[in-house]
Parts: C-alpha cells; structure tokens; sequence
C-alpha cells in the first residue's frame, strides 16, 4: 500500500530535482529515501523518476502522480489542522509568505501588535516575489501569502485589508518645491527608475501611470527599493514609493522630496490569499484586522 511516506519523499525529490538534497529535506539516510521511491513505483506500476549522475527528470507519468501527491497532502495537513481547530486562535506556528516590496515595510507596522495581542503565536515569514508564494500557497507549502493586487492568483482565494496609492520621489533640487500633487504627464518618464522586470510593484506603478507602453531609465534596473531610493538620493533619477514604505525610505532623507501621484486609485491593494478549503480562515481574519489597524495608524487614512 502507497504510504503518506513515500509522498512525502517524493514531492521533495520533485522540489529539489535531487535524491541527496531531498533526504536532507526529509531528515532521513539517501538510501532509506531511494528504497522508498523504488517501492512506491512498484506497488504504483509506474516510474515517476529518470535519474542518472548528473540530473533527475519527471516522467509523463510522474507528473500526473506527483499533482495527485499534491493534493494529497494538502488535504492530510487540512485535516491534521482540523483536528486541532478548538484550540485558542493562533496558538499553533503559522507560515507566512510576503513579497519583498511589503515585507520590510509592512511587517515592523505590524507584527508588534500581534506579539502583544498572542505572545505565544510563532509565525514563519518567508519572503519571496508574487510568482513563487502563489505556487507555494496553492501547494500547500505555506498557509498564506500577502499579495499586491491586482496579480492573478488563480483557485485561490484574495481577502484584501489595504489600499494605497504611489508617491513620486525626487532630490529636492530637481522638484518644484511647492508643488503638492504630480500627475504622470508632469514626470519625465526618460528619469524614473523603477524595480527589475519580475517585481509587480513596477506592473502596478506602470498601469497607474498608464505607461505600458512607454521607455523608463533601464540602466539602474534594481533588486531593492531602498537601493533605487539611494539612487534617488544621488541625483540619478526619480522613483515611485508606495504610500506604507515612505516613513522608512523618505522620511529621514532631508535631500529627497515624496509628491503624491495624482492618478485615479488606490494604485495598488494588499491581500492575503489563501487555498479555498483553507481550515485556519478564522486566525487569518484576526490577523488581517490587526494588519488593517496598525497601517491605519501608523501610514494614516486609505
């Protein structure tokens, strides 16, 4: 008989294309780990694996057995979870994925009240861009990610908790000082630096500016916004900041200047997102409320 075991050892082969790195993963001998996957193709009368020295590869076979594995396992973990939902709320760990134009600025916001409020709750943050939480969360690797929408999150489930717009940042010698409000037209696009290709805060900063279509400066394409900022801050050009971020990048800088951008919004949403038959909804809308709250005070009205 096919055991959760044996799942377990082969959904990890899967994520690490690896047999060695694999047992790693699931604390067990490489041999112990092999002997296990060559019984499962046995009782199953399927190979799910082609390895040699240098790589494994999936079969045709072993994909279909490895999406079912999947859902498998979701649905073991959901029932473990069940099984302990008259426990206090969010007196078990909980694995959070966040992307790296909110973590840094969201969570110092927030995760004070939630220490305060559930001393004895342990949250796991993993950060890591839109593309790769939404894969994690609908695997039922994480129990959720907070997301910026709009991003397509297909057979998943959104629970939005804030709403914000852009503010244009500029040196203050290369911005009108008294200029309060600044329209996409007004910027000269040929300066603005924004985030490398494959962050969606540049997708959500583009369409708010409606400039798809258009040419921005790509000789300073960055992995940070604290890096563009710095840039910024060198008289290299101007940048685009979402409004929970300012405190951190702006605010402390005397030689920079954040003008709101004056294009019809909010420019783009926070969420979190879940699987639908998630168990643990309740805790997730108690930490959605706390999350809501904190921004509210500390980045004030939305």
């Amino acid at each position: 008989m096919v055991s959760l075991k044996q799942l377990k050892y082969a959904l990890a082969i899967e994520k690490t294309r690896h047999f060695k790195k694999a047992a790693e993963a699931c604390n067990v001998s490489q041999s112990a780990l092999s002997t296990a996957i060559n019984e499962l193709e046995k009782q199953i009368g399927l190979q799910i694996f082609e390895r040699n020295n240098k790589q494994v590869l999936i079969t045709a076979d072993g994909e279909i057995i490895l999406a079912k594995a999947k859902r498998i396992k979701i649905e073991m973990d959901e029932l473990m979870q069940l099984a302990q939902t008259n426990k206090a709320p969010l007196s078990r760990p909980m694995t959070l994925g966040v992307i790296p134009t909110i973590g840094p600025y969201m969570l110092p916001k927030v995760l004070p009240e939630v220490r305060k409020q559930y001393p004895d709750f342990k949250l796991q943050i993993v950060e890591e861009q839109s593309h790769v939480l939404v894969d994690l969360v609908r695997n039922g690797d994480i129990d959720a990610a907070v997301l910026a929408l709009p991003y397509p999150v297909d057979g998943l489930m959104s629970f939005p908790f804030w709403e914000e717009d852009f503010f244009w940042v500029s040196h203050k010698d290369e911005s009108p000082s008294q200029m309060k409000e600044i329209t996409s037209e007004e910027m000269e696009i040929e300066k603005l630096m924004l985030l490398k290709d494959g962050h969606c805060l540049k997708d959500h900063a583009l369409v708010a500016c409606s400039l798809q279509n258009k040419k921005q400066q790509s000789d300073f394409d960055s992995a940070s916004l604290h890096t563009i900022v710095q840039m910024v801050a060198g008289k290299l050009g101007t940048t685009l900041v979402p409004q929970m971020a300012l405190d951190q990048l702006i605010h402390h800088q005397s030689e920079l200047r954040a003008i709101h951008l004056n294009e019809p919004g909010p420019h783009r949403t926070i969420a979190l997102i879940i699987r639908p038959n998630y168990v643990r909804t309740s805790e997730l809308t108690i930490l959605k409320d706390i999350f809501h709250n904190q921004l509210l005070e500390k980045c004030g009205s939305n």
